[in-house]
């Protein structure tokens, strides 16, 4: 992925895209084009990103790809409409509800493996409010995004909680090494 941080006015076309997205998916209507003319180069690179929507603040919907697997413009799009019909924890997004959303686009970095040898090392090698946070065991994994610092200030909390969206015991953390990987993000969402 390019580190490059978006323009302005790619951002605000990748979040144009992604409401006209949901707003076309919940009507059950064809999906919306960008333009060519502002579909950029960055937008045409492998990216991976997370859509999150609120109402009110609330979470609505939060759905994303962890590494880059297609174009940046078609992963937003897809996540877009994934978080406001497919998300597990939540009904699908009703017509009435998608001008009360809030949108957030979320574009990672490429996840870095974290070493660490001890549960207490763990915690000290974490960088709240920077770092989104992977754990893995096996075939289970979860994430949390940089943005849930904010609701989850405590490092052990924080992999305690994402021990249980995965599945897992709270304490999972504490009585085996996982596989724990980081990474950042370029977090951006509608005025």
């Amino acid at each position: 992925m390019n580190t490059n941080q978006l323009t302005s006015k790619e951002r605000e076309s990748l979040l144009k895209l992604a409401r006209k997205s949901i707003e076309a998916a919940v009507a059950r209507q064809p999906m919306p084009i960008l333009p060519a003319e502002e579909i950029t180069e960055a937008l045409r690179e492998k990216g991976a990103a997370f859509v999150t929507l609120t109402i009110d603040g609330d979470l609505r919907g939060c759905i994303g790809a962890l590494e880059a697997y297609q174009p940046l413009v078609d992963d937003v799009q897809e996540h877009a409409v994934a978080a406001a019909l497919d998300d597990y924890r939540f009904p699908p997004v009703r017509s009435e509800e998608v001008p009360e959303l809030s949108i957030e686009i979320s574009r990672l970095t490429q996840p870095q493996p974290l070493e660490y040898s001890k549960p207490e090392e763990l915690v000290g090698r974490l960088r709240p409010g920077i770092d989104g946070v992977i754990i893995r065991d096996g075939m289970r994994r979860a994430t949390f995004l940089p943005q849930v610092w904010e609701k989850i200030p405590d490092p052990q909390d924080f992999l305690s909680e994402l021990c249980s969206k995965m599945g897992a015991a709270w304490n999972l953390w504490l009585n085996k090494k996982l596989q724990v990987f980081t990474y950042q993000v370029e977090e951006f969402h509608e005025q």
